[in-house]
């Protein structure tokens, strides 16, 4: 699909620090991230990758360090007024409302819009079940979903909105190989479909290889590497640091 991309980066990361007491969860965090494109974020347990979603998503604020989404300032905002500006998040363990319908749990991010946006946008929800192929589940409530399927639902609702990035916490892990084929197929299909871009942390190296166009190593707080997938797997201080602890 041709594009006409705005220049320069859709966030850019510079010099991010984060402590929690005496600890370094993060140290001079730096790197950016191409619109419509995935990028990977990878590391040990430990090294701070969810402390850095936390960030983004303006849960922690930084002691340092800047985060700008299209050359806006992330730092300081709430995570309400990120969603506004265009920023998704899903967690590692999915966060559905259980004793809601399917279709209700769609809504719940358009409950804080003017009545004429949520009309506007509500059009969207059926279409996004259809995209996970959740749509023979609309009337259920969400308690009878799988885990898989709930990780599903919960994808979708991050898209209702239209973000333009999408901030997801090991989307794979746990997940029937069936429903992390379909994710990772619409992750993919959400990036040329709608023009989002994702940062996505996953201890499943080989699938982030295959599906990222750019990857990030985190060790002890740091960057290690950063760059093409393939490059970033094969990088001394990502194999010493992370790869040959057996993926910890």
């Amino acid at each position: 699909m041709n594009r006409t991309r705005p220049p320069g980066p859709l966030l850019s990361i510079s010099a991010l620090a984060k402590r929690f007491g005496g600890v370094a969860a993060l140290s001079d965090v730096s790197f950016e991230l191409a619109r419509t494109s995935i990028t990977g974020l990878i590391g040990p347990n430990g090294s701070g990758k969810t402390t850095l979603l936390n960030v983004i998503n303006g849960v922690y604020p930084p002691e340092r360090g800047t985060v700008m989404l299209d050359g806006v300032a992330l730092v300081g905002k709430p995570p309400s007024a990120l969603a506004a500006l265009g920023v998704s998040r899903t967690f590692q363990n999915a966060r559905v409302f259980s004793t809601l319908t399917v279709m209700q749990n769609l809504f719940i991010p358009l409950l804080h819009r003017a009545e004429s946006r949520r009309t506007a946008t509500a059009g969207k929800a059926g279409e996004l079940l259809g995209f996970v192929g959740l749509e023979q589940f609309a009337d259920q409530t969400a308690s009878e979903l799988s885990g898989g399927q709930k990780r599903l639902l919960e994808f979708a609702r991050a898209l209702v909105t239209g973000p333009r990035l999408i901030l997801m916490d090991e989307p794979f892990a746990g997940v029937h190989p069936a429903i992390k084929s379909t994710l990772i197929g619409c992750i993919k299909d959400t990036v040329t479909r709608y023009g989002a871009s994702f940062l996505i942390v996953s201890h499943e190296v080989p699938d982030l290889v295959e599906m990222a166009d750019a990857m990030v190593c985190l060790v002890e707080g740091r960057v290690a590497a950063a760059g093409e997938p393939n490059a970033v797997v094969r990088n001394e201080r990502v194999i010493e640091g992370y790869l040959t602890r057996g993926n910890q």
